[in-house]
């Protein structure tokens, strides 16, 4: 029985429960095979008050220190950060306040033989150094923004390139993902992509799909739009695109920093009583709106794997996502749906009007995402962790 130590501050907590969710899945999923034992410690910033005021730090304040979820244990230990000014300091502060809660919980008898870390920066980097002072190997997985984003800055860059150098193994979501890997100099022989999958038990059509729509109030053609509510995703993009839609309305599920633009743009348009903003909702809500909806567009300017693309699928409803970063491998086929040629409103209208013009059949959609579940996921990290288990040491 290998014993994982799951590392990763991109893990779901009571105060963001979807925060990172495909992080724990994939850790769920693996735990069912029964041949792998693990639990996760999830670091959360330092702050002093939960008031309301203080907005996102006030909420990881409120995270509990220890906690349960689908039967894993979950420790939630707390790192100084220094906002905006400490981005390439980041990973030592992180592991500095980690490395004694460890070494605490070894001596208590909570050892591991493999540290599972999870997003490149700061958690690998940290993950890697943490390694290193207490003799463990170490897994890194790359998921999107940390490698094609902050690789970009100088300082970042230099601190990924030299823990993927000294780590055990390297997992990337996507294929594309793994070429920036490559293009940073990682060796390739330590790279295997093992995508996110879906669960297809938990996403699946709904048996009254007419009777849903009319209990979530939906008429006409409903375009879905899922995402933290951010510049990169996108969904300006597909508000824009309305106009030009005028049978369509637009539901969108997520929150973020960005609301108050979308807002105005909505404004600015006047689609107050076409564009419905969701919030942040739960799995089983989503599931709901996916599949009632007639299409989920993914407008991202960014990606490493779309989960949110796989979800709508396994729910069959096609999709119609940006063509960047993993999401070509995603839509693969005309059962999954379509890329867009560009990024912008006119762009988002032509795709959904050609989309929908010859939909996919919603039953071909579904048994297309049926195809990409995590079995296959699955059996790449226990060959992996497996692997560096019956090595002598940490890789050099």
């Amino acid at each position: 029985m290998i014993r994982l130590l799951t590392f990763s501050s991109l893990y779901p907590n009571t105060q963001m429960p979807r925060h990172g969710i495909f992080v724990h899945t994939r850790l769920r999923q693996l735990l069912d095979s029964g041949r792998i034992q693990a639990r996760v410690v999830a670091p959360v910033p330092w702050f002093p008050s939960r008031s309301p005021r203080f907005g996102q730090y006030a909420r990881y304040a409120a995270v509990p220190r220890h906690d349960c979820r689908d039967g894993i244990r979950v420790d939630h230990p707390r790192y100084p950060v220094l906002p905006k000014v400490g981005m390439t300091i980041a990973p030592w502060l992180m592991a500095r306040a980690l490395l004694p809660v460890l070494r605490k919980q070894i001596a208590a008898g909570d050892d591991f033989d493999i540290i599972d870390a999870h997003y490149f920066y700061p958690d690998g980097v940290a993950a890697v150094w943490l390694g290193q002072r207490l003799g463990k190997p170490v897994v890194i997985t790359a998921r999107g923004s940390d490698i094609n984003l902050i690789a970009r800055y100088p300082g970042p860059r230099k601190q990924i390139q030299r823990a993927a150098s000294r780590a055990a193994g390297l997992i990337t979501v996507s294929a594309a993902l793994k070429d920036e890997l490559l293009k940073l100099g990682a060796p390739a022989e330590r790279i295997q992509v093992l995508r996110n999958g879906v669960d297809a038990t938990r996403f699946a059509p709904p048996s009254d799909r007419d009777a849903l729509r009319s209990r979530l109030g939906l008429r006409g053609t409903t375009l879905l739009s899922v995402g933290n509510l951010l510049e990169a995703k996108g969904h300006h993009f597909i508000i824009e695109a309305l106009p030009d839609l005028p049978d369509a309305q637009l539901l969108i599920a997520g929150d973020g920093e960005y609301e108050p633009a979308l807002r105005e743009r909505i404004r600015q348009l006047n689609l107050g009583d076409r564009v419905r903003l969701l919030g942040t909702l739960s799995q089983d809500e989503l599931k709901e709106y996916y599949g009632a909806a007639d299409l989920l567009v993914l407008a991202s300017r960014r990606e490493g794997w779309a989960n949110v693309l796989l979800e709508s699928m396994a729910c069959g409803t096609p999709v119609l996502g940006s063509a960047v970063g993993g999401s070509p491998e995603v839509v693969a086929a005309p059962a999954a749906g379509a890329l867009l040629d560009a990024l912008s409103g006119d762009a988002v209208a032509a795709g959904v009007r050609k989309l929908l013009d010859t939909p996919p059949d919603r039953h071909a959609t579904r048994q297309y995402a049926e195809g990409l579940g995590w079995q296959a996921t699955t059996d790449g990290q226990l060959q992996l962790f497996g692997q560096i288990a019956e090595r002598p040491g940490p890789a050099d």
